[in-house]
């Protein structure tokens, strides 16, 4: 088939007629190179080995979505107005998509009405309750950015985090457990004693005007009550009208990073970054083609964290699946209860809660046969701890997902029906319409396919920016919009990933490069070991020596010695931990992730180095 060449209208023609034949010439045929494949099909589980080199991209039927975080709420609340989208078993909060739907669009409207804006920011400071969905939502409907504060944080470290977004709104309780969080607002902000509710002028937080208390009335403080009723008929409009205004592309969430070194950066997401990571997520897990309306997922992780407000509360609005809040704060022994009562179908976790449930005295007692699969993410995970909670609480459907703050969170997941193999040894298959690489973290080549590097993602995950922080956004994500995860990882043939360790955790033995999670998973399969954390230990003579950081089951009793000839002729000499602690816990985050640089801290002063 001959195709015709345009120009303008007029197709090209030609009037050149030649009086004899005329010989061609025969140009010499240039051959190709055969072009490296990359495309890996993730509607399910890949069969064929695709993969070529080290960068994959993960392919799928299924579209991008144009939502907003408002709008897939809404749609859900249209679907399933009578299902469950929300239950607190503690504070005995239940609600249906309909009611939780009607409650945002209420506090969607008072924000409105205290005179809160589209683009403006408003933190969210406290455990997991039921104010903490109903702002997610609310603040999104309102086109006010939510911004995740860390529960855990004190004086200092809230007030960073506030002037560094500059928050004009911020929501909480007046305390929980230890933390006070109204007086530690007060001591930041004493202006607030004599100020009129929304009228706040805070010298040490200039941007700040309102603060909203859930759980009771304190001087210059609106309480949870005056915004449920502030929203008039007139905001109500307000707020219909804006939805045609908000665009996907909006920033909606900044997310602080753990900051294990220096500040903290507020990583900014769109709708569409957490729309869409959150619509994937539901549907590598199968949410889509399971009776919906059956798929309860226990929750023990914080809201605060991507984790739960995206793998959580944003699944929870794209799928129309139900969310279990067995505790305010974190209770392994409340998790269990929990889908034992509430017939959970899924239940999510770090690696540490998992092992804390593994470790409980009754497990045994309670029933999770209703318990088809779950997650596991947050932190490296040691493959024995996988196995455990396949065989030991019989949860077959299990998968482990990957991802950073910046990503939205996810890049990688395991499909629920992948081999003990690749649900143990990766983190997964890479997600739908995300692009990853590994690269020489020197040059910044590609590396063969199955060799270590730097893994970078690129998509529609990837955050708009950090707050407010153009160096280091830079750092970060190239002109080409790559980010880079400072992990070390490698790729094979089906787009599975294997993660072997962050850079800067990498011990530099007498030259030699050692990462950490490798002799963890190593340490993981000792009898009396619990949990096995493994740090870089300052050294003169060789820079730096390995320590392993243990937990011993209970009642079991084990020396450095028996660690250290369990390790012998099974790991390479070098790999063997010079120093052996033994540790009843470890510093963590709010999220439950090691904080193996004060780990690091507090055992060099143990050992007097």
């Amino acid at each position: 088939m001959f195709s015709r060449i345009a120009f303008g209208s007029q197709p090209l023609r030609s009037n050149v007629f030649f009086s004899k034949p005329v010989k061609l010439l025969k140009k010499p045929r240039t051959t190709f190179p055969s072009q490296a494949s990359c495309a890996v099909h993730v509607d399910s589980p890949p069969t064929i080995p695709t993969l070529t080199t080290s960068y994959a991209h993960g392919t799928s039927s299924k579209s991008l979505l144009f939502s907003t975080v408002g709008g897939s709420l809404q749609a859900s609340a249209e679907r399933f107005p009578d299902r469950e989208a929300v239950v607190f078993l503690q504070d005995r909060v239940r609600k249906t998509f309909s009611q939780l739907q009607q409650d945002v669009d209420q506090a969607a409207a008072g924000l409105l009405a205290l005179g809160l804006k589209r683009g403006d920011r408003l933190g969210m400071w406290g455990p997991n309750t039921y104010e903490w969905v109903l702002f997610q939502f609310a603040s999104a409907k309102a086109g006010v950015i939510l911004v995740s504060v860390n529960p855990a944080y004190q004086v200092q470290e809230l007030e960073f985090a506030l002037r560094k977004v500059g928050c004009n709104a911020i929501v909480c309780p007046t305390q929980f457990k230890t933390q006070k969080y109204c007086d530690m607002l007060r001591q930041i902000c004493p202006e607030m004693d004599t100020a009129i509710p929304g009228s706040v002028k805070s010298a040490r937080l200039p941007d700040l005007h309102t603060v909203i208390v859930t759980d009771s009335r304190q001087p210059g403080m609106y309480h949870l009550e005056d915004v449920m009723q502030a929203g008039s008929s007139q905001h109500m409009q307000q707020l219909e009208e804006l939805q045609k205004k908000l665009s996907f592309d909006d920033p909606i969430n900044i997310q602080f990073t753990s900051g294990t070194t220096g500040n903290p950066k507020g990583a900014t997401l769109s709708h569409h970054n957490i729309v869409n990571n959150a619509y994937f997520i539901g549907m590598r897990l199968g949410y889509d083609w399971r009776v919906s309306s059956q798929v309860r997922v226990c929750l023990p992780v914080p809201m605060y964290h991507c984790f739960g407000s995206v793998g959580g509360g944003i699944v929870m609005a794209t799928h129309g699946i139900t969310l279990v809040f067995p505790s305010t704060g974190y209770d392994g022994r409340a998790n269990l209860a929990a889908m034992e009562s509430e017939r959970c179908t899924f239940v999510y976790g770090t690696p540490t809660m998992y092992i804390d449930m593994l470790g409980q005295p009754d497990l045994a007692k309670f029933d999770l046969s209703s318990v088809e699969g779950g997650i596991m993410a947050g932190s490296p995970c040691p493959p024995e701890i996988v196995k455990k909670v396949i065989s030991t609480m019989g949860i077959k459907e299990f998968v482990i997902a990957y991802g950073t703050t910046e990503n939205s969170p996810v890049s990688f997941c395991g499909f629920p029906t992948d081999n003990l193999e690749r649900k143990s040894e990766t983190v997964g298959c890479i997600a739908s319409h995300i692009e990853a690489k590994v690269v020489d973290p020197g040059s910044g080549q590609l590396v063969p396919l199955g060799i270590s590097g730097e893994l970078m993602i690129r998509g529609y995950c990837v955050m708009l920016e950090y707050w407010g922080d153009v160096a280091k956004t830079d750092e970060c994500i190239a002109k080409d919009r790559w980010y880079k995860t400072g992990d070390i990882a490698s790729l094979d043939k089906y787009g599975f990933c294997r993660i072997e360790g962050r850079i800067k955790d990498m011990i530099i033995r007498g030259g030699e490069n050692i990462y950490p999670a490798e002799i963890e998973q190593f340490l993981h399969t000792h009898p009396k070991v619990q949990e096995a954390q493994v740090i870089g230990i300052k050294d003169e003579r060789m820079g730096e020596e390995v320590c392993a950081c243990l937990k011993l089951k209970a009642g079991q009793d084990c020396s450095a010695e028996d660690i250290k000839a369990y390790c012998k002729g099974k790991i390479a000499h070098f790999k063997i931990p010079r120093y052996v602690t033994f540790v009843n816990d470890y510093p963590l985050t709010v999220s439950g992730k090691i904080q193996k640089n004060k780990l690091r801290v507090q055992t060099e002063k143990f050992l007097a180095l």
